[in-house]
This record gives structure tokens, C-alpha cells and sequence, in this order.
């Protein structure tokens, strides 16, 4: 498959202070991409850069090889063929929902209008809800019709800027997979933004982690979980904690919890002094097992409990434990280590 956006050492400045420099990544035609990471990393800006809505100071942005912002060129958003979905949905309240919808396709006859209307109507499984105004509809509704209004245009390309922030947990977790399957069901290309992982982790084909106006890892979101590129990315995704450990051989480590398979770097040798990060599902509930360790803290989360337990030398890990097991802040059970993806750095790394 052929890359359908190109973002090429692109850098942006505001007030002569960086936001991110010589960004480079691609995506191919149909994939949905995320950029995640914290307030302040730069990814909303990078949304606005391939919108057009912001300049950018070096490199280049295309779309199916068609270039739309460099130094030298800026095509304006309206002759982008972007569709772009924000966080306040911005339907005008005295529109119906069709209406909305049919807004960018002002150049159209109304029966090709209407056709269009009605199509995306029912893509969003929202059919019938053409003369209802958004303040009479749900909030997880009134996302469904920005995003149709933003696909009504049949664009090139689908911007999401943090869709689901204004919505409820068990909503937003709905909503991100209804989104997914419409996304796939027109075969869009699409890039969200956001700062929640597992909304990433449930919409996107690919994610960029940022930290600090740069791209740290691109991957899938099954390869951040368990092979993060470095401890920034391992600290960020997901839950888990760091035990130290040593290096015993090119392929074994010895941590507190007994000797676990490695590859290694080159650089790390016999003795190297590492931290190997443990999972919540690491950590197996096993009454049976010789290693004891100490509740201290617990989280109720339905099926399970998370529990935080503390080793004999005092370091905490996590562990995941079906909640019919329901042990005590200060009672001692039995774990076992059951680690797949063993995942290690140079005690120095970061």
C-alpha cells in the first residue's frame, strides 16, 4: 500500500520557542493513526500543521503525493479535502442535524445533498434524526453527527482532535469502538489525537507516543504494551513497575522474583545492573507458591482487584487477582512470576 500522508522533517515555532522539530512519519491509505502523549507534547499542533491552520517552518506535508505546507507553499484548509472532528463537536445550534451535515456540500443540488445526508445518517446510526436540533440529542449523538458532517465531504483525510475528552468513561469507551467500525466500514484515513491510550489503543492501527515535540515510538498498540522502545515509553503505556535486576548471561537476568529470559543489548554485558519491568498480569495469585508477598494498597475494578504488593526487600509491583480472591490491606499471598515479554533497561537508561 502506497503512504497516503507524508509528514517530512516538518518543525513548527510559536513565538520563536519550539513545538517540534524535524517530525518526520508516514500513514498508508485506510490506517488509522494516533498521536499520543501529555498536554503540552506538541501532537494537537501537529493536527493543526496538516490542516492547515497553522504554517510550519521546515519540511514538508502531502497528501497522495500532493504537497500542501512548506516554507515556500500553504494550501489553504478549505482546499485541503480534510474533514476535521473537535473535542466541543462545534454543530451550529440552529441547524438541524441535517443541516449540519449538508453544510460543506453547498455546491450540490438538494437531492444530492438530501442522498448524502440520508447516508451518513445511517452510517452514524443516527437515521431518522435529520430535523432534530443538537441540543436534543445526547452528547455521544452529537459526536456521531460531527463526525458524519466531517465525512459527508468524502475527504482525503480525517483529523480527530481528542473526540471523546467531553464525554463519560463507559460512553467514550462505546463511542471510540462505534468509531473505529465506521471508520473502516468507508475505508478512511484518519489520525486522532489524544492523551488517553486506551482510546488510542481501541481506535488506532498505528501509535506515535510524543514526548516533547518528538515521535519517541511508532508502532502498533500491542508493541508499545510489550516492546516499549525505551523507558519513557514503558513508564508511559500501560500499568507496571521496575524491579532491579542483574544480568547472569546473554539471555537470563536475576531479579528478586527468580531468573527471567532476556535479550540484551550488546552494550550490557555479564554483571550489567538493569530494571526489568513487571506487568499487573506478570504477577499469577497462587496460594500455593513459596513467594509471599504484602497487600498495601488495592483497587476494586469489577472482575478484578488491582493490587499493589510488596516483596521482602520492599519493592512494590502490581498484580491483577479475580475479585473473588478478596484479600486485606496487610494480608500476605502467594504470587508467581508468569512473564512473556521481558522487558529490560540499563539501570542508566531513560
Amino acid at each position: 500500500m502506497s503512504n497516503h500522508l507524508q509528514v517530512a522533517q516538518a518543525s513548527h515555532f510559536y513565538q520563536q520557542k519550539s513545538t517540534f522539530q524535524n517530525l518526520s512519519f508516514s500513514l498508508e491509505t485506510g490506517k488509522i493513526a494516533c498521536l499520543l502523549g501529555s498536554s503540552g507534547c506538541g501532537k494537537t499542533t501537529i493536527l493543526r500543521c496538516i490542516a492547515g491552520f497553522e504554517p510550519i517552518q521546515s519540511g514538508q506535508i502531502l497528501i497522495a503525493d500532493q504537497l500542501l505546507s512548506s516554507p515556500a507553499k500553504v494550501v489553504p484548509p478549505h482546499l485541503r479535502q480534510i474533514g476535521m472532528v473537535f473535542q466541543d463537536y462545534a454543530l451550529f445550534p440552529h441547524l438541524s442535524v441535517g443541516k449540519n451535515i449538508a453544510f460543506g456540500l453547498h455546491q450540490l443540488a438538494a437531492t444530492a445533498r438530501q442522498k448524502i445526508v440520508d447516508e451518513m445518517l445511517e452510517l452514524v446510526r443516527l437515521k431518522g434524526s435529520s430535523d432534530v436540533y443538537p441540543h436534543e440529542l445526547s452528547g455521544g449523538q452529537q459526536q456521531r453527527v460531527a463526525l458524519a458532517r466531517a465525512l459527508a465531504i468524502r475527504p482525503q483525510l480525517l483529523l480527530l482532535d481528542e473526540p471523546f475528552s467531553n464525554l463519560d468513561v463507559e460512553l467514550r469507551e462505546r463511542l471510540s469502538i462505534e468509531v473505529r467500525d465506521i471508520l473502516k466500514a468507508r475505508n478512511m484515513t484518519a489520525i486522532l489525537v489524544t492523551h488517553d491510550q486506551h482510546e488510542a489503543f481501541a481506535i488506532a492501527d498505528e501509535v506515535g507516543v510524543m514526548n516533547e515535540g518528538r515521535i519517541v515510538q511508532w508502532d502498533s498498540p500491542y508493541s508499545l504494551y510489550h516492546e516499549p522502545a525505551n523507558r519513557f515509553v514503558a513508564d508511559f503505556i500501560g500499568e507496571g513497575t521496575f524491579l532491579p535486576g542483574t544480568v547472569v548471561s546473554h539471555n537470563q537476568i536475576r531479579i528478586e522474583l527468580g531468573i527471567v529470559p532476556s535479550r540484551m543489548n550488546p552494550d550490557c554485558c555479564v554483571g550489567c545492573t538493569v530494571q526489568v519491568l513487571i506487568r499487573p498480569d506478570d504477577i499469577i495469585h497462587n496460594d500455593q507458591s513459596p513467594v509471599q508477598a504484602r497487600v498495601t494498597q488495592r483497587a476494586f475494578r469489577g472482575a478484578e482487584f488491582l493490587y499493589t504488593l510488596e516483596l521482602d526487600s520492599g519493592a512494590k509491583i502490581l498484580s491483577l487477582v479475580p475479585s473473588h480472591h478478596n484479600h486485606q490491606i496487610g494480608e500476605k499471598i502467594g504470587i508467581q512470576l508468569e512473564i512473556d515479554h521481558v522487558i529490560a533497561f540499563k539501570k542508566s537508561s531513560t
